[in-house]
């Protein structure tokens, strides 16, 4: 059977499925063929983009000629003249087209949509009613549009205040057909460039001071690094299961045993487990660990680089987010985890027993799972009653030795560990510790973990034979970080749910 050729696709295909406006779209692309007119051509010359068109233009200058390229997102046709609007990856700039002086091409105009991709060649000039615009000489159809836009409507009162109707509010259809959310919401195209200039401001950060950016595997033999659930995949050629990795802080680890003093990753992780406003499947993770430092040092780091980070986006390190506004001015508050309990309960639970606190979780109505142990407890006691609290950045400090395997023990107070969690507008926004390096230490720990996941717990920490051998190398005294881009970029764009940061988030199957 033969292939068919794209250009003999007509109307009749799929006809019955396509609304009276689509029917339309593609008569005139029928028509534009007809007339010999490429309706997907290669290339044009774009030299000029609207907003530095607009904003460098001046009444007394010289005629400025211009190439721009982009979508038409409204039509104005008056007879033998015509208005537009188009679009490019900078903004909107108006164009004027006139039948005397584009000639037979006026008729081609007339098959165009809002949608339709066009590349124009002008003179830049004021119209009578003040609109800085291009005096079209030629234009040329780039991409013929099939599907209509959902338009934003824009109106401007009197005092110049910018009102919009039926903007795509549908906020299902914006996730699933980004391109769409991207062409008609303008602002959703800052939040994304603000995500980029949040990681380059965090690697220049990270580069002045000598630290290594680095790249660790994505499909790991084993996973680790956090409490999670994975993804499995299944190597053809090796006959193995795979995981998608999960953290890569035992990955970064292996490096600093290996001799390098800072190391630093931006890694996409994977964690099998539910979706809400500040979970996704696939996030972003900034890793950071630093030979012969401790957890106090990387507070002290953590301040600078957030606040650097909302000051270079936001030129301020105030922004508001939600109803609140946020101040991340140095210094931070810091408090223990058992003190801010305290505080927000009026409980002491320090040197409880685990059945002290099981009595300490009835009293406060929370429910207690099968097989939690004393740190998920506590755990759990913050997540309700302090967590929903604390809105200012604060460093929650010294965690319970069980939830967190990894941490070195603390100095000076048994039975915690030497970990911060930086908590901000209710949320976890990273998490630190002083990182354990005693080989035999960090096996018990990784044992009592299985010990866990025995009792059924899905998201216990596995034990890792390499890594236990790399430590046995020795690994110096290391500070190490987690920081969630996506929920560093939610906070400095004032968006309330992750999918808002991502460009194409996990959704349910459309069908």
């Amino acid at each position: 059977m033969s292939e068919q050729n794209p250009e003999q696709h007509t109307i009749s295909t799929h006809v019955e499925e396509m609304n009276e406006l689509m029917k339309r779209r593609r008569e005139e692309l029928e028509e534009l063929k007809r007339q010999n007119i490429n309706p997907y051509p290669y290339e044009f010359s774009q030299t000029n983009f609207s907003q530095d068109i607009i904003s460098q233009y001046k009444d007394e200058s010289p005629q400025q000629s211009v190439s721009v390229a982009g979508r038409i997102m409204s039509i104005r046709r008056m007879g033998k003249a015509s208005f537009c609007h188009v679009q490019d990856s900078h903004g909107k700039i108006q164009v004027y087209l006139k039948k005397d002086e584009i000639g037979d091409s006026y008729e081609t105009f007339r098959l165009l949509d809002i949608g339709d991709i066009i590349g124009v060649e002008g003179y830049v000039f004021r119209t009578k009613m003040g609109e800085i615009s291009i005096h079209a000489k030629r234009f040329e159809l780039l991409s013929k549009s099939l599907r209509p836009l959902p338009i934003v409507k824009e109106k401007v009162d009197e005092q110049g205040n910018k009102h919009i109707f039926d903007p795509l509010s549908d906020k299902e259809l914006r996730y699933r057909q980004r391109y769409v959310d991207l062409i008609v919401n303008q602002g959703v195209k800052e939040v994304f460039i603000k995500r980029t200039k949040i990681m380059n401001t965090i690697r220049k950060f990270f580069d002045t001071r000598g630290y290594l950016e680095v790249e660790t595997p994505i499909l790991q033999p084993m996973y680790g690094g956090a409490f999670a659930r994975p993804f499995i995949t299944h190597h053809n050629a090796l006959d193995i299961d795979l995981y998608l990795r999960i953290a890569d802080e035992l990955y970064l680890k292996r490096l600093i045993v290996g001799g390098f003093d800072a190391v630093y990753e931006f890694s996409k992780d994977f964690r099998n487990e539910g979706m809400d406003r500040s979970h996704n499947p696939e996030f972003t993770m900034l890793e950071l660990y630093v030979a012969f430092k401790d957890y106090r040092w990387m507070m002290d780091l953590v301040e600078q680089m957030v606040s650097a980070v909302a000051h270079d986006v936001n030129g301020s390190m105030k922004c508001k987010v939600g109803g609140n506004e946020i101040d991340f001015t140095p210094p931070w508050k810091r408090v223990t985890m058992f003190d801010a309990i305290k505080e927000f309960t009026g409980k002491n639970l320090r040197s409880t027993t685990e059945e002290d606190v099981k009595i300490n979780m009835k009293e406060l109505h929370l429910e207690i799972e099968p097989g939690m142990s004393w740190g998920s407890m506590i755990d759990e006691i913050f997540s309700e009653f302090v967590e929903p609290n604390l809105i200012q950045p604060t460093f929650i400090t010294d965690y319970p030795i069980e939830m967190s395997p990894l941490a070195k023990r603390h100095r000076s107070e048994q039975g915690l560990v030497e970990r911060f969690e930086v908590i901000v507008n209710a949320h976890e926004l990273c998490n630190a510790f002083s990182e354990l390096n005693d080989p035999l230490d960090q096996r018990f720990r990784f044992e009592e973990q299985m010990k866990l996941k025995d009792k059924g717990d899905e998201e216990a920490q596995v034990l890792d034979e390499d890594y236990l051998r790399a430590l046995e190398y020795g690994m110096p005294p290391t500070a190490g970080l987690g920081i969630g881009i996506d929920r560093l970029t939610m906070l400095l764009t004032n968006q309330d749910s992750i999918r808002d940061v991502l460009f194409f988030p996990q959704m349910k199957p459309e069908h």
